[in-house]
């Protein structure tokens, strides 16, 4: 599509966009009387408008059935996590039984470490991202210690090349092969938080299968974000969050994807609680754990329903909205037209020594909805500015700013604002 930079432009795109509505479904905080350029749905989604509705219910009936709400609310509390086992298999392309939503990620990360990292004498190295999410170092870190086990030798970590961002598939692939015999586990993000690079998860997949080694993914920036398809791509397991693009609320709700061939194997080691216990027998209160033999039998507590609610709303959305091939297919043109808008935000730089430069991947192919920009001969003075202008973007020290243009509600116009913000913010106008 040729881009053009002006406002007609972005409008007549908008006005034909079949997933407009949705825009409504959304609440924008406001900027002088007007709703803001949201850009922050990498860190925080936009609430859906029927959040409060979703939750009252449960509040209400709460207040109605007491106890017996477990059993008598509209949503049975006792069974409310099973609603979400269908929206979120279409979503991640797993099948029912593969997925659940429970905890928060790093709880889900390191239950599923319990069973999918059982280091021995020999094969006991976990390659990830050198510059993966702080959080998923720690547990990576820690649980590599539980076992008596030094991180300096246990992980190795793949970063970008020296004068690189990106972290080049070759580089994994090859320290894949180079610690075949010793390797137990390679955990990557399915989209890099800092740079938004997607990586070749099938691919990463197979060649750790093909040395003996668990492959598995973090997928906070992935879920909500591309298309997956956790399943057919062979993925051990899974972990994600769901404040992000999937828009459940702040600290809402996790969710874990198990593949089949693992959740029917109960001598998989786990941390047990009640709630994986086997549905069927669960009320009979045995000493021994039996756990079921689905993803839910990593389950520890019963479900934080007014989370779940606020978690169920969002899911509505997306399953009115199709899933994510018609999001991913407006997505691809949005990002390209806020890809478009900044290069022409370079075009009229003058000054030599400022740049915004974009170290997220140019093709679309290798990207979600997140462009990731080094704000050159610019420091944080540049991020304060646009956010007293009613932008929403994200900060990363030294100077890259994150922007994410979400398909579900975010718009053509938008976009185009941001750049017209941008010039004055700049001085260009």
């Amino acid at each position: 599509m040729k881009y053009i930079n002006s406002l007609n432009f972005a409008t007549g795109l908008d006005s034909k966009d079949p997933l407009k509505k949705f825009r409504k479904k959304f609440l924008f905080p406001k900027h002088k009387g007007r709703e803001a350029l949201y850009f922050t749905g990498n860190s925080l989604g936009l609430e859906p408008a029927s959040v409060k509705k979703y939750i009252n219910a449960e509040l209400e009936d709460w207040a109605k059935y007491a106890v017996e709400g477990h059993f008598d609310a509209r949503n049975p509390w006792y069974s409310y996590h099973e609603m979400f086992a269908a929206p979120l298999a279409k979503l991640m392309g797993a099948k029912t039984h593969e997925v659940v939503a429970m905890n928060q990620l790093t709880v889900n990360l390191h239950l599923m470490m319990v069973s999918f990292y059982r280091p021995g004498k020999k094969r006991y190295k976990i390659i990830c991202e050198s510059n993966a999410f702080p959080s998923d170092q720690y547990a990576l870190q820690t649980h590599v210690q539980s076992h008596g086990l030094s991180p300096d030798k246990a992980l190795i970590e793949i970063g970008p090349r020296k004068g690189e961002n990106l972290v080049r598939k070759e580089d994994i692939l090859k320290a894949i092969e180079d610690n075949a015999d010793e390797l137990a586990l390679v955990i990557i993000g399915g989209v890099n938080y800092l740079t938004g690079q997607l990586m070749d998860m099938p691919a990463i997949t197979k060649a750790a299968h093909k040395v003996g080694a668990y492959a598995a993914f973090d997928l906070a920036h992935a879920a909500g974000n591309i298309e997956l398809k956790l399943h057919d791509w062979d993925i051990d397991f899974a972990v994600w969050c769901t404040y992000k693009y999937m828009n459940s609320g702040p600290g809402a709700v996790a969710g874990a994807f198990i593949h089949e061939k693992h959740t029917k194997n109960q001598k998989l080691p786990r941390f047990a609680g009640w709630w994986g216990y086997d549905k069927k027998t669960r009320f009979q209160m045995n000493r021994n754990f039996e756990p079921m033999k689905t993803a839910e039998g990593w389950q520890l507590s019963n479900a934080p329903i007014f989370s779940m609610a606020a978690h169920k709303a969002s899911l509505d959305v997306f399953m009115e909205a199709g899933g994510m091939q018609p999001l991913c297919k407006k997505s691809k043109v949005l990002t390209g037209y806020l890809e478009f808008i900044i290069g022409e935000l370079n075009r009229k730089i003058k000054d030599k020594k400022i740049k915004l430069e974009i170290i997220t991947p140019t093709d679309p192919s290798q990207r979600g909805c997140q462009l990731s920009i080094i704000a050159h001969g610019m420091g944080r003075d540049f991020y304060n500015t646009l956010t007293k202008s009613g932008v929403f973007c994200d900060w990363r020290n030294p100077n890259v700013v994150r922007l994410a243009p979400v398909p579900l509600y975010n718009s053509f116009e938008d976009v185009w604002r941001f750049g017209q913000t941008v010039e004055q913010a700049l001085k260009l106008k």
